[in-house]
């Protein structure tokens, strides 16, 4: 059995990605979401799949940490870059996601940023909800 820890909860109004807005309730998160201009939109606005990807960003690198930590190894610097891409099937008229996520480190050696990342993304709760459901593609760079 698990401890719950945390609960985030937002909503979203009226069109969602359309022009809705979406704030979380302690009203640390409040934005206006659009559609982007690659898809056609005005732009004016951030969309699911920024809020995915900065999410899920941010959770990996989390993840990269305590991986690091674990092994005893102290990368000097950490990013993590998430790219969520929204494709569409016309055939089926249906949506899917995929993901791509890069990352950065300096301080280590290829090997070991290339073992950080694989062990990373056994530990993070994105990476575990979304194994099996969407694409995903790793890599890692040293700088």
């Amino acid at each position: 059995m698990s401890e719950i820890t945390y609960t985030a909860v937002a909503s979203s109004t009226a069109e969602g990605r359309n022009g809705g807005h979406a704030r979380s309730d302690d009203g640390a998160l409040d934005v206006t979401l659009g559609v982007p201009k690659a898809l056609g939109g005005a732009g004016n606005g951030t969309n699911p799949e920024q809020l995915f990807a900065a999410g899920w960003a941010s959770c990996f690198v989390g993840a990269v940490r305590r991986v690091a930590t674990a092994k005893k190894v102290h990368p000097s610097d950490l990013a993590v870059v998430a790219e969520i891409t929204l494709h569409h099937d016309t055939e089926a008229n249906d949506f899917k996601l995929s993901a791509a996520l890069h990352l950065e480190a300096s301080g280590v050696d290829q090997a070991t940023a290339d073992e950080l990342v694989q062990g990373a993304h056994q530990l993070c709760p994105y990476s575990k909800a979304t194994r099996g459901n969407i694409e995903v593609t790793l890599d890692a760079t040293v700088a």
